[in-house]
């Protein structure tokens, strides 16, 4: 995704899984590790620079058929990371936790829930995320750290429901100023002139090809700092990659599933459903023409 960067975990031993995490570039983030004893098959953990202080993130993922080694280690991240400031979020799968009355049913679910207050954590999702159940959660060390949190339409063909929300931190954006090579403005005349200059023959010989191609890639890239002038890079414009009558379905989309989430009726869902269908097969039928217009080219 441009303008993010990107922190990943896959998972071992079969395709597909796994967790990844996105953040900004104009925030300062980098990934951590923690105690080898915390170190979960499928979770991210990253450190994000708040002023002179810093917010820890983590996205975790529990499978519902996990072993008791990995339950106990997603169980030991949360401790250590629990002692800082931090957010947790993820599908940890304890669907027999009832987060308004802090009761459950179940003897991993009451371990969980034991660790989140133990660990003095706010649970932020009280509604339902997969079905009737709770399987997404966000905690947090401090309440005032997520705000405005919504519960949203399914992303593509997920059965799980998106969850938004505001980390309400202090940060610090990074003010690196970037440049790029305006090769079109390019001294060329000049740049041919030094070139010719250079006598090859007494700097290449005897040499290996390995060494001759360093040797010719360290003067050509002289030579463009040398001759091509630099730019100061601007924010990227935003390109609609979108027709209008897919924004259109995907509007009608969206304002059919909070139909449904205000009604919730059976004939709402039904709506909502056929109007997914219709926004995945417009945007097939786009992304083909798109690529064979890219063949074309």
């Amino acid at each position: 995704m441009t303008g993010y960067v990107m922190f990943r975990k896959d998972r071992l031993g079969r395709r597909g899984g796994g967790v990844i995490l996105y953040i900004k570039e104009s925030i300062q983030a980098y990934e951590i590790k923690l105690e080898k004893e915390a170190e979960c098959e499928e979770a991210v953990w990253c450190n994000i620079v708040t002023g002179k202080s810093t917010l820890t993130v983590g996205l975790v993922y529990r499978s519902p058929n996990i072993s008791m080694e990995e339950n106990e280690k997603v169980h030991n991240a949360i401790k250590e990371v629990s002692k800082w400031d931090c957010i947790i979020m993820g599908d940890f799968n304890h669907g027999h936790i009832q987060w308004t009355s802090l009761q459950s049913t179940g003897r991993e679910d009451q371990e969980f829930l034991n660790l989140v207050q133990d660990s003095f954590l706010s649970q932020h999702l009280l509604e339902a995320t997969r079905a009737k159940n709770v399987l997404d959660i966000v905690l947090s060390s401090q309440k005032e750290f997520v705000d405005n949190i919504k519960i949203c339409e399914p992303l593509g063909c997920s059965d799980h429901n998106q969850i938004h929300f505001i980390i309400k931190v202090k940060g610090e954006r990074n003010r690196k100023i970037r440049y790029r090579k305006k090769f079109h403005k390019g001294r060329y005349k000049d740049m041919r002139e030094y070139l010719a200059k250079i006598d090859w023959n007494n700097i290449l010989k005897n040499k290996t090809a390995t060494e001759c191609w360093n040797i010719l890639k360290s003067e050509i890239d002289c030579v463009v700092d040398k001759f091509v002038p630099l730019k100061k890079q601007g924010k990227r414009s935003k390109k609609k990659h979108l027709s209008k009558e897919a924004i259109r379905k995907i509007k009608y989309k969206q304002m059919m599933w909070k139909t449904y989430r205000h009604n919730g009726s059976e004939e709402d869902y039904s709506i909502y459903k056929e109007a997914l269908n219709q926004v995945q097969l417009k945007l097939e039928i786009q992304r083909e023409a798109t690529n064979n217009k890219l063949l074309l080219i």
